[in-house]
């Protein structure tokens, strides 16, 4: 179970992976969560650093695709606003909206990486639909809803139990 629950990789934020790292690692494609992810829970904008980011990716030749469990409308103009095909409504954990995505971008999951803020939905799908999993600190959190905020100390214990530390491989 607890395979499950670890990610591959953790870091920060998710504008700190570099097109290098990312090339090292083997990863040409990026699927990317939002809330608490790319931006606080439900603003409509990214932030400039992720702007920035998508950018640098884009440039290096990253394929990417958002992949929420946000309503289709919110995360359409989201991804709109940056140029990204997205996958919303994607009911992580199940692996659905990873293959979804997967199959939008063409992209096989042996070069495919799933970045987000929750063990419990973005690394638990990422891990079903075999794909690595990049685990980042949630961006406030305490904005987000009481359901997610009562997942955040058993995801805690997880990690601790995993000892999964910032910027290592799993």
């Amino acid at each position: 179970m607890f395979h499950l629950l670890t990610p591959h990789y953790r870091v920060h934020r998710a504008w700190e992976l570099t097109p290098e790292q990312l090339r090292q690692w083997g990863i040409r494609a990026l699927l990317m969560d939002v809330d608490c992810t790319l931006t606080r829970y439900r603003q409509p904008e990214a932030m400039p650093e992720v702007v920035a980011w998508i950018d640098q990716l884009r440039d290096a030749g990253v394929r990417m695709c958002l992949v929420s469990n946000g309503m289709s409308g919110r995360i359409r103009r989201f991804a709109e606003r940056l140029s990204l095909p997205c996958v919303s409504n994607a009911l992580k954990p199940l692996p659905r909206g990873v293959r979804d995505a997967l199959h939008q971008l063409g992209s096989l999951p042996a070069e495919t990486a799933i970045i987000g803020d929750q063990l419990f939905a973005d690394v638990m799908a990422g891990r079903l639909a075999g794909v690595r999993s990049i685990l980042v600190e949630p961006i406030h959190p305490e904005e987000e809803p009481w359901y997610t905020r009562l997942k955040r100390f058993p995801e805690r214990l997880v990690l601790a139990c995993s000892g999964t530390t910032v910027a290592e491989r799993r």
